[in-house]
C-alpha cells in the first residue's frame, strides 16, 4: 500500500507544523508531502526547509484559482490536508474535493469562541476577559464556514484565577502539540482501514 500524503496548511510560526511533521517522521505509511503558506515572510517556511519538506507560497488570490494551490494537491496525489494554524477560508472546490479530509484544530473549546477573526491571542483574550473556569482545544473537519465542522476530539485545561493570555495560550500550546500530531494519525487511520 502506498504512503498516505498530507500537505499541511500554516500562516505563522509552524510550531504544530513542525510538532507533527516531527511524529509522522517515525511512523510507517504516512508522508508530509508539503507545507503550503499564504504568507511569504511566516516562520514555517524556515522550518519546512530545515525539515527538507518542500514548500510553497500561494496569495489568497491563488487559493480560489482551481489551476493553483487545487492542481497543486491533485498532481501530488494528496489524501489529507491539515490546517496547523492557517487562517484563509478555503474555497468550497477544495472542501467538497476532500470531504473528511481535511482536518483543522481550534485554540478553544468550540462551538464557543470560535469563527472569523477569532484566532491566536484574539481566542485568549475573549476567554480570560469573560472569567471562563476551562479552555482547551478542538480538532475539527473543514466544511464552508469558520470553526462549523464536525468535532473530531476536545481536550480541556483548567483556567486559575491570576493566568494571563499568555498563560492560557502557553497551556494550550501544550495540548496541542500532544494531542494533534496524534489524532490526525487516529483520523487518517480510521479512514484508510
Amino acid at each position: 500500500m502506498s504512503n498516505i500524503k498530507i500537505a499541511i496548511f500554516a500562516s505563522g510560526n509552524g510550531t504544530n507544523a513542525e510538532a507533527i511533521a516531527k511524529y509522522f517522521e517515525k511512523k510507517d505509511g504516512v508522508e508530509i508531502t508539503m507545507i503550503i503558506s499564504n504568507k511569504k515572510d511566516a516562520f514555517v517556511l524556515e522550518r519546512a526547509k530545515k525539515m527538507n519538506i518542500p514548500a510553497f507560497v500561494f496569495s489568497a488570490k491563488d487559493f480560489q484559482n482551481p489551476e493553483k494551490v487545487f492542481k497543486l494537491l491533485q498532481d501530488n496525489k494528496i489524501d489529507f490536508v491539515i490546517l496547523a494554524g492557517f487562517l484563509l477560508l478555503l474555497p468550497d472546490f477544495i472542501v467538497d474535493a476532500y470531504p473528511c479530509k481535511i482536518v483543522n484544530i481550534h485554540p478553544a473549546l468550540l462551538p464557543k469562541y470560535g469563527g472569523k477573526g477569532m484566532y491566536g491571542m484574539a481566542v485568549h483574550d475573549a476567554v480570560i476577559a469573560n472569567k471562563e473556569k476551562e479552555s482547551g482545544i478542538t480538532i475539527h473537519y473543514v466544511n464552508k464556514n469558520y470553526d462549523e465542522g464536525q468535532i473530531i476530539f476536545q481536550a480541556k485545561c483548567l483556567i486559575e484565577d491570576n493566568d494571563t493570555s499568555e498563560i492560557l495560550a502557553s497551556k494550550v500550546h501544550e495540548l496541542e502539540y500532544k494531542y494533534f500530531p496524534q489524532i490526525i494519525e487516529k483520523t487518517i487511520k480510521g479512514k484508510y482501514h
